[in-house]
C-alpha cells in the first residue's frame, strides 16, 4: 500500500537533511504524523525561530544571533591568532577541543574550479581587511586534507604572505580526505598543536 502523498512529501524533505537517508527520513515522517500535534507544532516553531534568528557574524562568519558574535566580542581571546576554517560549523568542532583561544575566520567554502568555486567566491577579501584592521600575528589554516583543502591552503599562504605574519596549517592528525566534523576532540587538539608553518 503506497504512503499518502503528504507523508511522501515530508519524507522527501527530511531526506535532504545531512546524515538522513531515505529509510531514516521515512521513519521520522511516520513518527511525526502520529505524534501529538502540540509536539509537532513546537518542533516546527523551533525550526522557524532558529532559521529566522540565526545568521552569520559580519566579522568572522560564525553562526550567531547577534553580530558581532560572542567570540569576536570576547576580550579574553587572543586577537593575534586567527584560525581560518571552511564553514561556520567547523568553529564548533575546534571549540569542542578546548585547545584554541584565538579568533576565527570562516571562508565559506574551498577553491574548486570543477564546482565553479573561485577565490573571489570566498571570504578572502574580508580576511585581508581583518589583517589590516586587527593585530594578527599568526594565521592557522584549518581546512580538510582533501585536494580542494590543500589547494585552498596553499593559495591562502601565498596570497596572505607578508612580513611579520606567521602562516601555519594544522597538523595532519586528521584522516586524509575528511572534514573537521568527523574528527574527535583529541585528534583536533593534536592537529592544532602540530600545526606547521607553510612559508
Amino acid at each position: 500500500m503506497p504512503l499518502p502523498e503528504p507523508i511522501v512529501t515530508l519524507t522527501t524533505a527530511l531526506a535532504k537533511l545531512p546524515g538522513v537517508g531515505p529509510r531514516s527520513a521515512e521513519r521520522v515522517a511516520l513518527h511525526l504524523v502520529q505524534t501529538d500535534s502540540a509536539i509537532v507544532t513546537q518542533l516546527a516553531d523551533a525550526i522557524l525561530v532558529a532559521r529566522e534568528k540565526i545568521g552569520f557574524c559580519t566579522t568572522c562568519g560564525a553562526l550567531t544571533e547577534k553580530s558581532p558574535c560572542s567570540t569576536c566580542d570576547d576580550a579574553r581571546r587572543d586577537a593575534s591568532i586567527l584560525c581560518v576554517v571552511e564553514r561556520a560549523v567547523d568553529i564548533l568542532s575546534i571549540e569542542k577541543s578546548g585547545s584554541f583561544r584565538g579568533k576565527f575566520h570562516v571562508l565559506g567554502g574551498k577553491i574548486s574550479p570543477l564546482d565553479g568555486v573561485e577565490p573571489d567566491d570566498l571570504r578572502i577579501g574580508e580576511l585581508e581587511k581583518r589583517l589590516t584592521a586587527e593585530p594578527v600575528r599568526e594565521i592557522i589554516i584549518a581546512l580538510g586534507t582533501d585536494v580542494e583543502g590543500d589547494a585552498t591552503s596553499n593559495y591562502l599562504a601565498k596570497r596572505l604572505a607578508r612580513g611579520g605574519l606567521k602562516i601555519s596549517r594544522i597538523g595532519f592528525g586528521l584522516p586524509a580526505g575528511s572534514g573537521l566534523e568527523f574528527a574527535d576532540e583529541l585528534t583536533l587538539n593534536r592537529a592544532l598543536e602540530g600545526r606547521r608553518e607553510m612559508l
